[in-house]
């Protein structure tokens, strides 16, 4: 319609491609860590394996990431296919070897299953398990300080472009520096989950 357009990566699952980080991410990340937090106290006392769902449909940053941020022991992912098998219950197992006896699996939505999920761990492993639907309660709360400072900077960068007459484009974050993308070429890129920090999550939480 000959209106100069740009977009700004707003979305708690940061499943924006041609960004690193999407505005409403890291207070998403927080608020799961907050209620996972407060999970733990229950799980603990009662020796306890705790399966929360986290948001994510189809991009597992919130899970991963939250997952190390809580100690997870175990994480699950859209982007890495998962033997529940090897993944999950030989893991529990390997860690009650420690005398360890409070789990928590992390599941992304695009998962589902968590019930089920949990119920194979009870039956397999020996510990009470329950699963935990976090919901909407994640994408609610007060801006983090960093998703404030973001998206303040992303606006500007937003207003400057169109004070210059430029349309079309879609700011992003790259190697943490605020830049901007023809629109097209955004909608060509493709997100990659970080392999690297999946494998780290998975080396420290037994």
């Amino acid at each position: 319609l000959g209106f100069p357009v740009i977009g700004i990566p707003g979305t708690i699952d940061n499943d924006i491609v041609s960004s690193d980080y999407t505005i409403g991410y890291d207070t998403c990340l927080n608020t799961i860590q907050e209620m996972v937090d407060r999970i733990r106290d229950t799980m603990e006392s009662h020796s306890r394996c705790m399966v929360v769902e986290v948001m994510g449909n189809r991009c597992g940053d919130l899970t991963l990431n939250a997952g190390i941020a809580v100690g997870a022991t175990a994480i699950v992912i859209p982007e890495i296919q998962a033997d529940v098998e090897k993944h999950v219950i030989d893991r529990i197992r390997r860690t009650q070897k420690t005398d360890k006896k409070h789990f928590i699996v992390m599941v992304a939505e695009g998962i589902g299953g968590v019930a089920e999920l949990a119920q194979k761990i009870q039956d397999e492993c020996g510990v009470e398990t329950r699963s935990v639907v976090l919901g909407h309660v994640q994408r609610g709360g007060s801006p983090s300080a960093r998703d404030r400072v973001l998206a303040s900077q992303m606006g500007y960068h937003a207003v400057q472009l169109l004070m210059k007459g430029i349309g079309n484009k879609v700011v992003a974050m790259k190697a943490d520096k605020i830049t901007d993308f023809d629109i097209y070429e955004a909608l060509c890129m493709e997100k990659s989950v970080d392999e690297t920090l999946y494998n780290i999550a998975h080396e420290i939480s037994i």
